[in-house]
């Protein structure tokens, strides 16, 4: 190598490094523009949806006693987080609901991983199993919940089974597809380096399904949260669902709405949990495309 060549071959890094960060600030300036922009729509979508709502409901043209309208929802509200409800404090019934969702959710992704990982990585098990789990698949899971209601009672356990139903098979079948979709050059690799089969499912199988578990969390969570309604609705001593149960004997169509309000607040801040987690645990994804 000559000599002449050695300040070109330094210098080459202080070029393409300016260009690298202002392609990631572009990026970053045009990221944070379309997340202005989308939620300024969104607002703005909604105020119309409910401004219209308001407006033809006070104009007679839809029914208030069926749909209610607007004010009086938030009225509803207003009320239960001043004065309580007649279960309790609304907070109460909110963390009742919350509690028997998040205990059915955990137990329904750890008990969908397990198995989908189990069945995609062992075909003899799948085969045995499979049609089982495509009989009970095609069961309407919501059904099950005046069962549960029977066998564990009005408290939370009944309720809990309900999520742990809906749950489970959402994240079983991701996780089963994400451990038959996993690079058979990375598993070959792995064995040919001394790899266990322990070792094989830990450190190879379940990163790379990590990603189709995740894709699965995102709708689980909902289908835990209509589990636990459905069996409060069903039959319960406290709870959203029983909210919405006892507005609906009282024709209260405010609290029918605002208690699914309160249901739409508690997913969308959990959604916003999964995102955020996601968008963590996932960073390399972003830094790859980077490059």
């Amino acid at each position: 190598m000559s000599p002449d060549t050695l300040p070109e071959t330094a210098a080459a890094p202080a070029t393409v490094g300016p260009e690298k960060t202002d392609r990631a600030h572009s990026r970053a300036r045009a990221a944070r523009r379309r997340t202005i922009i989308v939620g300024t729509v969104r607002a703005l979508l909604l105020i119309v949806v409910l401004g219209l709502w308001e407006v033809l409901s006070r104009a007679n043209v839809i029914d208030t006693f069926n749909f209610s309208m607007p004010s009086k929802i938030w009225d509803q509200i207003y009320t239960w987080v001043l004065h309580g409800t007649a279960l309790g404090s609304l907070g109460e019934q909110v963390w009742y609901t919350l509690y028997e969702a998040l205990l059915g959710w955990i137990l329904g992704v750890i008990a969908g991983v397990v198995f989908g990982i189990a069945l995609g990585r062992i075909t003899f098990l799948a085969d045995v199993l499979g049609p089982y789990i495509k009989v009970l698949n095609s069961i309407p899971r919501i059904v099950l919940a005046p069962i549960f209601v029977i066998w564990f009672g009005l408290g939370p356990a009944s309720k809990v089974a309900s999520a742990v139903v809906l749950v489970f098979f959402p994240v079983f079948f991701n996780a089963f597809q994400g451990a038959r979709e996993v690079d058979r050059n990375l598993v070959a690799n792995a064995r040919i380096l001394g790899a266990s089969d322990r070792r094989v499912t830990l450190q190879v199988v379940i990163p790379s399904a990590t990603s189709w578990i995740f894709t699965s969390l995102h709708v689980s969570f909902g289908f835990a949260l209509i589990g636990a309604i459905v069996g409060e609705y069903i039959g319960a001593t406290k709870g959203i669902g029983l909210l919405v149960a006892q507005s609906q004997g009282t024709f209260n169509s405010a609290g029918v709405y605002a208690a699914m309000v309160i249901l739409a607040v508690v997913a969308l801040v959990a959604e916003g949990l999964l995102t955020f987690a996601e968008s963590r645990i996932f960073r390399w994804k972003s830094s790859d495309s980077d490059h």
